[in-house]
């Protein structure tokens, strides 16, 4: 009976404890809300590509260290990593947000548009924080200096990565996470979170997904080699152009024959073909260029299989050749379902329990996905969209017109924030 006793009374000590600090975090978080706007939008009027981030690196590690934390810079090429040591021992949580931003030009009118410019793949292009990575820098800096307002409370320790390259960079071998893990920043960690702003969920909710979350991408690169002819006689030759639209539709087969589209979704596209120079010449070779998306490793070996029969039995009918290369990306982001569970308690006391909810797998890709595959790990998505916005018309990422609400962002600062303290209670 003693034991049960000291047992509620442990309980409830450290539901008090804990219901405490989150007070503490939603005092902090409030009042510098229009700091971390301001942070977002100057990263968004200077926008960095891939392992370019000096500029955004810097304001990063100063803050940081502004904090009283043991910054290492050039982690990775560009990254920032600040650790803040609690004031009484326990586990080590890592919180991530990448830095980079795309080679697009923006379209919006704001006061703080991006102005930069770069060279990306030999062409003169805008530079667009078009991702929303602007914000995640701003609310990851917002968290680190709630949490290390309340350092003394702290039962464990804090890494606060801050990524470059998560787009990828066309002349790097590997991408931004990758490299971080190669380097070893998760040596010492034992669980870590991230999330990404997301312009289709309203602002004020937050949406995650318990194992499989977002897809693997994988490139497909395919050459298709036929036999030159005039155009007024395909009979005498091989016909390149003809055999790549039938492997394209071929193709289309595998996702709605072989793919069991009940338990995960899979996609595969061709962005690009290039075969031929004039109107009455039936060319050589035709180019195709693609990506592929898939669900857990299973899938993705199933996908990347019939892939390689579809297109080799196509050519090989038409009398044609077909040389394929499938280059591997992103593994599948999968949060890990205990740690999912443990937290999402969290995620209801920063939102309110109304306004989490469960999304569907999303065909998108995140490099997050390497830090996941080496420990814990759970990814969420913040809403970014204006209350009562239409996801079907509201401009999607990786566009021109992207646009964030930033009314979310102190949600997003909360919402790590209890991480951290939730984790190291539980």
């Amino acid at each position: 009976m003693k034991k049960l006793l000291y047992l509620l009374v442990f309980i409830s000590l450290t539901a008090q404890a804990q219901t405490k600090l989150r007070s503490k975090i939603d005092e902090k978080a409030n009042s510098i809300e229009a700091k971390v706007i301001d942070w977002r939008r100057d990263f968004h009027q200077h926008p960095e590509l891939g392992n370019q981030e000096t500029r955004t690196a810097k304001i990063v590690a100063d803050h940081l260290r502004s904090l009283g934390m043991e910054v290492t810079e050039g982690v990775a090429v560009t990254g920032v990593i600040g650790t803040l040591k609690g004031g009484k021992p326990g586990p080590t949580v890592a919180l991530r947000a990448d830095m980079d931003a795309l080679p697009v030009t923006e379209r919006n009118d704001l006061p703080f548009k991006s102005i930069n410019t770069a060279t990306y793949n030999g062409q003169e292009t805008g530079v667009m924080h078009a991702c929303g990575h602007d914000s995640h820098v701003a609310i990851l800096m917002g968290a680190a200096e709630v949490l290390a307002s309340m350092k003394d409370n702290l039962e464990g320790t804090v890494k606060f990565i801050f990524q470059p390259a998560e787009e990828g960079v066309s002349e790097a071998e590997i991408f931004g996470a990758e490299q971080m893990v190669q380097e070893g920043v998760l040596d010492d960690v034992d669980a870590i979170f991230g999330l990404h702003i997301w312009s289709q969920v309203e602002a004020g909710k937050i949406g995650y997904r318990s194992g499989p979350f977002m897809a693997a991408v994988d490139g497909l690169n395919v050459v298709v080699k036929g036999t030159q002819a005039h155009g007024a006689s395909p009979w005498s030759g091989v016909d390149p152009i003809v055999t790549s639209s039938q492997i394209v539709m071929g193709l289309q087969t595998i996702l709605s024959r072989n793919v069991n589209i009940t338990q995960n979704p899979a996609v595969v596209t061709i962005g690009a073909i290039h075969g031929g120079i004039r109107h009455n010449i039936i060319p050589e070779k035709v180019e195709m260029i693609g990506t592929i998306r898939t669900f857990g490793v299973k899938q993705q070996e199933l996908v990347h299989r019939r892939i390689k029969e579809v297109i080799s039995n196509i050519a090989k009918s038409a009398g044609a050749e077909a040389e394929i290369d499938l280059s591997y990306g992103y593994p599948s982001t999968i949060n890990d379902p205990q740690l999912t569970s443990k937290m999402l308690s969290s995620m209801e006391s920063a939102a309110g329990k109304e306004n989490v909810f469960i999304m569907d797998p999303q065909t998108g890709a995140e490099d997050f996905s390497f830090f996941q595959k080496e420990i814990p790990g759970l990814f969420i998505f913040l809403g970014g969209m204006k209350k009562g916005g239409d996801p079907l018309t509201t401009p999607s990422h990786h566009t021109p017109d992207f646009f964030i609400d930033e009314s979310g962002f102190t949600l997003g600062v909360k919402t790590l924030s209890y991480f951290v303290v939730d984790y190291f209670d539980n």
